[in-house]
């Protein structure tokens, strides 16, 4: 019977057969231990000489890290092991031998890693990494199917920029200027108003030219809009996503966590609701932790975040920014015109910002000024202005950086790590 690493729990006792590839490989003149990945886990096979006889533990010395094979044999508890099982080999058969597989067992540097990353996708901590991040993309797609929302696709190639064009790819669209989206929430704003409550998920580009650990060229966006949501409402929202997308990670990842010794009880520690501070409590505290070099109106760095976030076992809200910091579209405290409402939750241990949100202008005259005021071209936006012409409400909506939430929540340091092909300023292969 041809089965999955994944499966073998429901076969103990029986003899089965996997289409594996050979990780790695240890062996002693009498016994040989085959470290077996299929894609869907690891797991240990053991060829004992004595009983798989001279020719079958001949084949399995021999074998070469990364060659693929079909492995047969009996499946049997073991405590020792992670996984809980192993495989106690009957037979082989070699599909594909490998030679010279570049990537051994000994340390390699990050641009060589990097330049391989075709291959180093397979080794167990990349596939712990990838396992982590298609379960938050699971669980986002589980908590906004329960709660009523629309899945909607917004386009790559705009026309305009929600947030100018300094750091947007730019290409021709046959005769007319294009750029790479950098936000899909113009449109995903366009089709609340048509849905009620809708989410993307899809590739945003920034052409920004920077080298740190939180940043990629390409990344991937989760961006929920909902009408009639004001400010509060949406922070409800937030935390209670993050919360559910931490809490499924605990709860079908254990394996992948402990393999990249993740504390887990810091992630344990992530229920609704989160603390929030306001910028103006922000700066004050920075202050008093001795930030001096930042004052009321200008935007926090990574350093500030952190100490922010160092303060709090939980992801942070900071709400109510200066006007002057952020996109033209966000809607102003109407207590306090010079700031907006607002938010970016910081994540702990250093993460930085995961999520921006903001309830929306919904008046046409406010709009209408405000691109002014950035010197859009309000004939580019034409369309925009229009959702609040015909029948406006109270929206709002925000952004979830998914490769920032998978290093946060799996504990790698570095976004490249959190992306199958990352895309960075000096790197486009492979």
């Amino acid at each position: 019977m041809k089965i999955t690493i994944a499966e073998v729990s429901q076969f103990v006792g029986q003899e089965v057969t996997i289409g594996a590839w050979l990780a790695n490989k240890r062996s002693s003149g009498k016994i040989a231990f085959l470290q077996l990945r299929d894609g869907t886990g690891f797991i240990q096979g053991v060829v004992v000489k004595s009983e798989a006889g001279e020719e079958l533990f001949k084949t399995a010395k021999a074998l070469t890290q990364e060659s693929s094979l079909y492995v047969t044999g009996i499946v049997q508890e073991d405590n020792r092991s992670p996984f809980g099982f192993e495989l106690n080999v009957t037979g082989l058969e070699v599909i594909a031998e490998a030679v010279d597989y570049p990537i051994t067992p000994k340390e390699h540097g990050t641009e060589f890693l990097m330049d391989h990353r075709h291959l180093w996708l397979r080794s167990r901590r990349q596939h712990a990494v990838m396992k982590i991040r298609n379960e938050i993309i699971r669980s986002t797609y589980e908590f906004f199917n329960e709660r009523g929302f629309v899945k909607v696709d917004p386009p790559i190639l705009t026309g305009s920029a929600p947030e100018g064009t300094s750091e947007l790819f730019h290409t021709q669209y046959f005769d007319e200027d294009a750029y790479l989206s950098q936000s899909g929430q113009l449109y995903m704003e366009a089709a609340a108003m048509a849905l009620g409550k809708v989410f993307s998920f899809g590739p945003t580009f920034r052409a920004e030219k920077s080298k740190t650990r939180r940043h990629l060229i390409e990344f991937w966006m989760i961006e929920p809009e909902m009408a009639f949501y004001n400010f509060e409402d949406n922070l409800k929202v937030q935390e209670e996503y993050v919360a559910h997308i931490v809490q499924s990670v605990l709860k079908n990842c254990r394996l992948e966590l402990e393999r990249l010794g993740r504390d887990t009880s810091k992630l344990e520690q992530i229920k609704a609701p989160f603390p929030r501070i306001t910028y103006d409590e922000a700066i004050e505290f920075l202050h008093k932790k001795g930030f001096n070099d930042i004052q009321w109106g200008d935007d926090f760095g990574a350093p500030h975040e952190t100490a922010i976030a160092e303060s709090y076992d939980k992801p942070v809200f900071i709400t109510h920014y200066p006007t002057s910091l952020k996109p033209f579209y966000m809607q102003p405290d109407l207590n306090r015109e010079e700031v907006v409402l607002c938010a970016d939750l910081i994540a702990p241990e250093g993460y930085g910002e995961i999520i921006g949100g903001s309830e929306r202008i919904h008046d046409l005259d406010l709009l209408s000024e405000r691109i002014k005021e950035h010197e859009l071209d309000p004939e580019a936006y034409k369309w925009y202005l229009e959702l609040r012409k015909y029948g406006s409400v109270p929206h709002s909506g925000f952004g979830l950086g998914l490769e920032r939430t998978v290093a946060w929540i799996s504990g790698v340091e570095h976004v490249r790590e959190t992306i199958p092909f990352p895309r960075l300023l000096n790197r486009l292969y492979p």
